[in-house]
């Protein structure tokens, strides 16, 4: 029958929390700290959105797009000069994947059931050797219940609102405050009210609020809270 790998045994960081929180960037500095394999989810539903865009599927067409999030043809990647790559049918699409109106699409797509079902085992397998760091608003509740490290980062509205604007305004993108912050606030309602996977701690995860930490100091606390875990495997 072949070698059998139980995947249980590959451990996994799941960190979860809302738009702003700092999740993505702690993720990415943790992956490659630990040399694990790193999962942005919440790429993945920004990707369906650009194949939907891409392919002309109207976005109220469920059945549509649950088909192109079983097909994603994609792979992560990272450039010569330290700068994200992501691939949906060998062609990079990061630059798309990453601007605001992508960002709301994903949103709206990520809400739906159906959807959501069809990304749960490409989600599933980026569990590989030697460990995952899995970023979004579900991995600890729901992809990976069994992770032994499962850590929640939250932030003030306001702030999370003030480190979005920022990382746009560094982009080159012009958007103004308010916008942002109603775009978040949305965001956020929209997460913890859709009937699948809303947006919660899972019961045992780390909560730690990021509000006026730096990147450097959230980084020192989720490197103590994943090492107390993993040693107590």
């Amino acid at each position: 029958m072949g070698n059998i790998v139980d995947d249980r045994n590959i451990a996994v960081v799941a960190i979860d929390g809302p738009s702003g929180s700092g999740k993505g960037t702690i993720a990415q500095q943790l992956a490659g700290y630990l040399g694990w394999h790193l999962l942005d989810s919440g790429a993945l539903y920004r990707l369906v959105a650009v194949a939907a865009q891409d392919s002309a599927t109207d976005l109220d067409d469920v059945a549509g797009l649950s088909r192109l999030a079983v097909g994603l043809d994609i792979r992560f990647a990272t450039g010569a000069d330290g700068t994200e790559q992501i691939f949906l049918r060998q062609t990079d699409v990061a630059g798309e994947v990453r601007t605001e109106e992508t960002g709301k699409i994903a949103s709206k797509i990520a809400a739906m059931p159906q959807v959501r079902a069809a990304l749960m085992e490409l989600q599933k397998s980026f569990r590989k050797a030697p460990g995952l760091v899995a970023d979004g608003r579900d991995m600890g509740s729901v992809v990976f219940p069994d992770a032994p490290v499962k850590i929640f980062l939250t932030a003030s509205p306001e702030e999370r609102a003030r480190r979005r604007h920022k990382q746009l305004k560094d982009k080159g993108i012009d958007v103004s405050l308010p916008a942002v912050s109603a775009d978040i606030a949305e965001r956020d309602r929209r997460d913890r009210e859709r009937a699948v996977a809303p947006l919660r701690p899972a019961p045992d995860a780390e909560i730690l609020d990021t509000t006026g930490l730096s990147i450097n100091e959230v980084f020192e606390q989720v490197k103590k809270i994943v090492a107390t875990a993993l040693a107590d495997r």
